[in-house]
């Protein structure tokens, strides 16, 4: 088989062939007449989409925001491409496993919309983020600001090139409820000085859900020579955005949560003029003068999750991210509308409903997070993950596109029940 042919079978046929993908076509191309907000709320449609999804009877999962199960037909694709790797073994690994990478990664770009050349695959937000502290051109006594709300990852790495290179770090708290805006950029602009190098933020904070407002805090930190850093993790293929009109200098983010990729999968975006002065996180050989390549340098890896990062894509855009945005926000108000103002019910998300999507937290006075937690899987069969710490004191609810209303009626049940 010649290269051309192999690459063709490897990247294999459009999903949009199968029997299901024309069904859910067919179904969205009737109601294309509805607003976003109405079709949010077309239990017809989003009960055919939750029939694309192995669920277990056992418990409703309400904590999506770690790990976005993949639906069937991605799933069936990566069955099928990990075969298809492992039946070409070495021959693959040698030939076309980086054109194969740089496909996805022009389809991701996309996507995001940015260049190809300033995007790389990495394995996870982690990683992506990781690359940029270690890898910032760091002086002693420079200054890193970021947020303690942030994730605990990306803290322990600049904790460690505090310790290593002697930078000193300046975290704020997020306001939970701001009147506008400006309160949370000037939150992040009175930790600048003329010494802060690096400002790290969230585009979605995972422990509550709550929206920053990026851009604005992009020019701000440009008008003072700061560069930022935005953590994605929860915000790319939930929240309709554009990277380039974000403005940020690195933009990380996993894609085993929201666009449905199999486990091993984000990527990194960098503006092109910040590439030659990062220290990649693993040695690469000698490149040309703004290649990102030299920051990808990951090592044998599994390829098959590379490849089925185009079917994950073709999935999403199926649905389309309006769509899914209006949908994720629609079941986070349907609960939250539900048990806010019930006494001893605490919400640790924004009140303006602008400022969430998909996450919110909930906590009850007088009840320890894991108790909460327990209690939800054991006495009502409902799965979350409990958060205790930075003024956070709750449940992380995370439903996704196949979670039903019902599903979410037995959690509000479940919360008057325990309060």
């Amino acid at each position: 088989m010649d290269k051309r042919t192999f690459l063709k079978n490897l990247m294999g046929a459009s999903l949009a062939t199968t029997p299901f993908f024309r069904e859910i076509q067919k179904l969205s191309d009737h109601y294309a007449w509805q607003s976003e907000s109405e079709f949010a709320q077309n239990e017809d449609f989003w009960a055919k989409i939750r029939q694309d999804y192995l669920l277990k009877p056992e418990y409703i999962n309400l904590e999506n925001g770690y790990y976005c199960m993949l639906p069937q037909p991605t799933l069936e694709r990566y069955l099928e491409r990990i075969r298809e790797v492992n039946y070409h073994a070495s021959y693959y690994m040698r030939t076309v496993q980086w054109e194969n990478k740089a496909k996805s990664a022009e389809a991701l770009a996309k996507l995001a919309h940015c260049k190809s050349d300033e995007l790389i695959i990495t394995r996870n937000t982690t990683e992506s983020l990781d690359t940029i502290i270690q890898g910032f051109p760091w002086k002693r006594g420079d200054e890193a600001v970021m947020a303690n709300q942030d994730y605990g990852a990306m803290l322990n790495m600049f904790k460690q090139v505090q310790s290593r290179q002697g930078i000193v770090l300046k975290a704020i708290d997020i306001p939970m409820n701001p009147s506008r805006d400006e309160v949370i950029v000037d939150a992040y602009r009175k930790a600048i000085t003329p010494k802060t190098g690096l400002l790290m933020v969230c585009h979605m904070v995972n422990i509550t859900g709550h929206i920053l407002p990026i851009r604005k805090i992009c020019d701000m930190a440009h008008s003072m020579g700061v560069e930022v850093m935005v953590d994605g993790a929860h915000a790319f293929a939930h929240l309709d955005f554009n990277i380039k009109e974000l403005n940020c200098d690195y933009y990380g983010t996993s894609l085993h949560k929201w666009l449905s990729v199999p486990l091993g999968a984000g990527f990194l975006y960098i503006k092109k003029e910040h590439i030659d002065k990062t220290w990649p996180l693993i040695a690469e050989g000698k490149t040309q003068p703004g290649e990102i390549r030299k920051l990808n340098h990951t090592g044998t890896h599994p390829v098959a999750t590379d490849l089925t990062i185009m079917d994950a894509i073709e999935y999403h855009n199926m649905i389309g991210i309006e769509r899914k945005e209006a949908r994720l926000r629609y079941l986070q108000n349907y609960w939250v509308d539900k048990v806010r103002g019930i006494e001893n019910v605490v919400l640790n998300t924004p009140t303006d409903k602008s400022r969430s999507c998909a996450i919110a937290n909930v906590g009850i006075k007088g009840m320890k997070p894991s108790e909460m937690a327990r209690s939800l899987m054991n006495d009502h069969n409902i799965w979350t993950v409990a958060i205790d710490g930075v003024g956070v004191h709750g449940c992380r609810i995370t439903p996704n596109l196949y979670t039903t209303t019902e599903e979410l009626d037995r959690f509000v049940e479940a919360i008057k029940e325990m309060v």
